[in-house]
């Protein structure tokens, strides 16, 4: 007998929430029920859920009643509220926020990276940072084979990644440029029209972003490497949809660009595209709506022995959001690790 689980997204009328009821279709996920959850404001509203319109309710502990799967992308202070009265009530909550990702209680899943890590949750599992997702599917197999000392990484971030409201202000800004009108900088930190802005997220002391160091922690805690040695930069880029990343890896161990190749053709969730005679290369415009990391220009590092560089793309709000929790919930299912009603 088949078991099927009760689906709540948290956050739905957000541009990752949306995606995530995108995702569950497409994936047949197996849900007696999806419903719909947001703040008080946009309660009545309707979204989008295959063919059929879902009425949005309201985001309070009762609402999780009976409720056996959350996917959660409400921010940190909505999920620190209201996905422990989701476990209460029996949930597992898989949480796209950084409000527990480096909860050592808390599991950091990239499935086709550490899916052993979430055996033993406790109701509660950490969807890490859209970059940080993309970058260790493509370095996990890679790592395996040659073990990782040292990553120098700097990322190519779309305006989705500020929400909505971040689309838009690229949007608005080209469109006033083009007209020689004037135009607001309320999202971001700079004009993002024709410009790149080396600035996602707050500073701190050590002159690094929060955004930045993200990429360090999660990779450390994803990897299992609490050493790993990570130097980030995060950029902003005018691109509405799609993450790009350039990364430099040094190894412990030879690594040529041939058996990289070879390796990343074969990993799970990988697709390399690296035909530089054709011009063939990941592209955020050839990623979108996608669901895997892909991978280009994989070329040996001349200035450093036992060095790699890659170039990885993917859609931030399908792999480095949307996707990335759907498969949790389907890593749960598949090993036990839900309750649901049988059908």
């Amino acid at each position: 007998m088949t078991r099927r689980y009760k689906v709540a997204v948290l956050g739905a009328t957000g541009a990752v929430g949306r995606e995530m009821l995108a995702v569950l279709d497409e994936q047949r996920f197996l849900a007696s029920e999806v419903i719909a959850l947001a703040s008080s404001r946009s309660v009545g509203e309707e979204v989008d859920f295959g063919n059929r319109k879902l009425k949005v309710r309201l985001a309070e502990p009762a609402a999780f009643d009976g409720v056996d799967i959350v996917l959660a992308s409400a921010g940190s202070s909505v999920s620190k509220l209201l996905l422990p009265e989701a476990v209460r009530r029996g949930a597992l909550c898989i949480d796209n926020s950084s409000a527990f990702r480096m909860d050592p209680d808390v599991p950091l899943i990239v499935p086709e990276v550490n899916p052993e890590a979430m055996a033993g949750h406790k109701g509660l599992v950490a969807n890490p940072n859209c970059s940080t997702i993309q970058m260790v599917v493509a370095i996990k197999p890679l790592h395996d084979a040659a073990r990782i000392a040292r990553i120098v990484v700097s990322t190519y971030q779309s305006v989705s990644g500020a929400g909505k409201k971040g689309i838009d202000e690229l949007s608005n800004q080209t469109i006033s440029l083009l007209n020689q009108r004037p135009f607001d900088v309320t999202v971001h930190h700079a004009r993002i029209a024709f410009n790149t802005i080396p600035h996602i997220g707050t500073f701190m002391d050590n002159g690094y972003t929060d955004e930045e160091w993200k990429l360090v922690r999660e990779t450390r805690k994803i990897l299992g490497e609490p050493e790993l040695r990570v130097c980030p930069t995060c950029v902003r880029v005018p691109v509405f949809a799609g993450h790009s990343e350039s990364i430099a890896l040094e190894f412990e161990r030879p690594m040529s660009a041939a058996q990289a190749r070879a390796i990343l053709e074969a990993a799970p969730g990988v697709t390399v595209v690296d035909d530089p005679a054709e011009k063939r290369y990941p592209m955020p415009m050839d990623c979108a709506e996608k669901d895997d990391v892909f991978v280009g220009r994989i070329r040996e590092d001349l200035s450093v022995p036992h060095g790699l560089c890659l170039w990885v793309v993917a859609d931030n709000l399908r792999k480095g959001a949307a996707t990335n929790a759907v498969q949790i919930a389907q890593l749960a299912v598949a090993r036990g690790w839900v309750h649901g009603a049988p059908h």
